[in-house]
Parts: C-alpha cells; structure tokens; sequence
C-alpha cells in the first residue's frame, strides 16, 4: 500500500459568542471540506471511502476540542483528528466571554501506485 497525498483543504470556522471549541472545530473542518468536490478517488477508478483524511485542527486550548465529533464531519473515508495549538481566543470588553477562532486542515490520502 502506497498512501499518496492528493489534496489539501484548509478552513476556518469560529464560535462567535459561546466559547464552544469543539463547535469553532467543526465549522473549520466544514469550512474546508464543503467548499470542494473532489472526483479524484473517481478520477482513479476508487471509491469515495477509500480516502484517508488526517484532520489537523489549531485553537489555542486544544484539550477542549471533541475529536470524535469533528471527525464526524467526514462525508467519505476514514480519517485521523489531531489537534494543536493555534487559532485565535478573543476576550469581549467585559472579560466574560469570547470568540474562539479554529484553523483545519485536511489532507487527503488515497492507495495509488
């Protein structure tokens, strides 16, 4: 098995007012994956469930992220969800809440020769 490298998806997704890791998370993974319609597993007589997407997510609290709910987000394949920090945590005037910005990439793998 020879795991190539076809695509890279990157998005961004935010949680505006609820400080909702896991939700800012999830809308960077969208972000990036709906914003595509890949025919290359097509294009390489393979189906959609034979990629293999490795999710790197960015928030500056990287513990407070669900990784099986991102990794729920996926349409087709399997996939891995690593989370790091990075991103952005912006503090509102009164210190009582924030937005939480999430950074995504997803690179997608698929058994060519």
């Amino acid at each position: 098995m020879t795991m190539k490298r076809m695509v890279l998806e990157i998005g961004m997704g935010t949680d505006i007012r609820g400080t909702d890791y896991t939700k800012a998370a999830v809308r960077a993974l969208r972000d990036a994956l709906w914003h595509n319609s890949l025919n290359i597993a097509d294009a390489l007589g393979q189906d959609t469930d034979a990629m293999v997407v490795e999710v790197l997510i960015g928030v500056p609290k990287p513990e407070l992220v669900d990784k099986q709910a991102v990794l729920a987000v996926l349409p087709h394949g399997t996939g891995t969800v690593e989370v790091v920090e990075g991103g952005l945590e912006i503090f509102n005037d009164a210190g009582t809440g924030s937005t939480v910005i999430a950074n995504a990439a997803a690179i997608v793998r698929l058994d060519v020769a």
